[in-house]
C-alpha cells in the first residue's frame, strides 16, 4: 500500500509538472476553514507570508525533502557538550560508537519554521538540560525542508520513526522520552508524540505558532503529560489551550522587558530554559483562560512551569508572573 501511494504521489508530481507555471493549479486546501494567506516568523523573528493552500509548484518543492534522509540528529551529552555526535538511522555502529546511555532519559529538541541547528531554541537549551541532568539531548536539525511549514507532518512522522529505531537498536524506551517544540516545532512535537501512539512520557511545546493546520495541532494525548508554554497569543502564537497544563505567563503576551512580538515569542525557551537551572516560576490555576489572560486567577492549585520531569495527572489553566531581565522567574 506504502508503495502504491509514492507511485500515485510521482504520477501526480509529473503531472503537474507538464502544467504551465502561469496556472499552477491548487492541489490540496490544508486548512480549508481557516485563512489562506498568513505570516509565519523564522526563528530569527522575520516574518514569511505563507499560503496554506498547496500548489502544483509547491509539491514539486516538497518533492525534494525526504526527511528520512536529509533530516539530520546531532547527540550532546555531558561528555560531548560542545562538540555533536551524528546518529545516523540505520547506521548501529556510528550509534554503538557514540555517547548515547539508553538507560538515560532522552532529551529531543525540534526547532522552527527556517531554523537549524544553530537556532537560539537549541543554543540555550543544549546546555540548560547537560546542566540539569545527566542526560541525552538529540537537536533535531530539519532545516533542509523548513521552509515549507508543510514539511513539519512529514518530518515529525520521519523524526518519529527514527525514534522508534533508535529504540529497537539500543534498548531505550519510549516512556523515558522529553520531546520539545519551538513554534512551528511545537506543532511538529505533537506529531512525534502522535506516531509514538502518545507513549512518550513528556512533550513540551513552547509558543505553538498560531499559523498552523488545525487538523496536524499539538493535542494533550500526544504524550503521558503534555504543557504549553504561551508567551505571544494571539500574535505569533496560538492562544487557545492546547495541552494537559497550560502556562500563559503575565497573560500570554507583552512580556516584562520585551518590546516586540519576537522577543515574547523566545521568551517561551528562555523561561523553559531557565526552568530547568533554578525550578522556579510557579502558576497559580485559573478558572478560565480569560481570568489567565488578565491576571486575575486565585484557584488554590499551584504547579511548576518547565522543568526536568512531567507533571503527570496534572490539568488546567495557570498563570505565572516574570521578571522583565534574568532571572525572570519570582520564585
Amino acid at each position: 500500500m506504502a508503495a502504491q501511494g509514492v507511485v500515485v504521489l510521482l504520477l501526480l508530481i509529473a503531472a503537474v509538472s507538464a502544467v504551465p507555471a502561469s496556472l499552477d493549479p491548487i492541489i490540496s486546501k490544508l486548512d480549508p476553514e481557516g485563512l489562506r494567506y498568513g505570516y509565519l516568523r523564522d526563528d530569527e523573528g522575520t516574518p514569511h507570508l505563507v499560503d496554506s493552500w498547496i500548489k502544483a509548484s509547491d509539491l514539486r518543492e516538497m518533492a525534494r525533502y525526504n526527511p528520512d534522509t536529509d533530516n539530520e540528529y546531532h547527540l550532546y551529552t555531558r561528555s560531548n557538550p560542545l562538540v555533536s555526535q551524528p546518529i545516523v538511522q540505520g547506521n548501529t555502529n556510528l550509534l554503538a560508537a557514540s555517547n548515547f546511555d539508553p538507560a538515560k532519559r532522552t532529551i529531543i529538541l525540534i526547532h522552527g519554521f527556517l531554523g537549524n541547528i544553530l537556532s537560539g531554541f537549541n543554543t540555550v537549551l543544549v546546555p540548560a538540560f547537560l546542566l540539569a541532568g545527566d542526560v541525552n539531548v538529540i537537536v533535531v536539525d530539519w532545516g533542509a525542508g523548513a521552509h515549507f511549514g508543510f514539511n513539519g507532518i512529514a518530518s515529525g512522522r520521519s523524526v518519529g520513526r527514527f525514534i522508534s529505531w533508535l529504540n529497537q537498536a539500543s534498548g531505550a524506551n519510549v516512556n523515558n522520552y522529553h520531546i520539545l517544540g519551538y513554534s512551528v516545532g511545537a506543532h511538529q512535537a505533537g506529531i512525534v508524540g502522535r506516531s509514538l501512539l502518545g507513549q512518550a512520557s513528556y512533550i513540551t511545546g513552547m509558543d505553538p505558532a498560531d499559523r498552523w493546520i488545525s487538523s496536524q495541532a499539538l493535542k494533550s494525548d500526544d504524550a503521558v503529560y503534555t504543557e504549553v508554554i504561551h508567551t505571544n497569543i494571539g500574535n505569533i502564537g496560538v492562544e487557545e489551550p492546547c495541552g494537559d497544563v497550560d502556562f500563559y505567563p503575565n497573560g500570554g503576551v507583552n512580556m516584562p522587558g520585551c518590546a516586540t512580538a519576537v522577543c515574547d515569542h523566545y521568551r517561551s525557551y528562555f523561561y523553559m530554559g531557565e526552568s530547568l537551572a533554578t525550578g522556579g516560576f510557579i502558576g497559580t490555576q485559573c478558572a478560565s483562560l480569560e481570568e489567565a489572560k488578565a491576571g486575575t486567577c486565585n484557584l488554590e492549585g499551584r504547579l511548576k512551569m518547565g522543568g526536568l520531569q512531567p507533571k503527570t495527572g496534572s490539568t488546567g489553566i495557570y498563570h505565572v508572573r516574570t521578571n522583565a531581565a534574568p532571572p525572570f522567574s519570582q520564585d
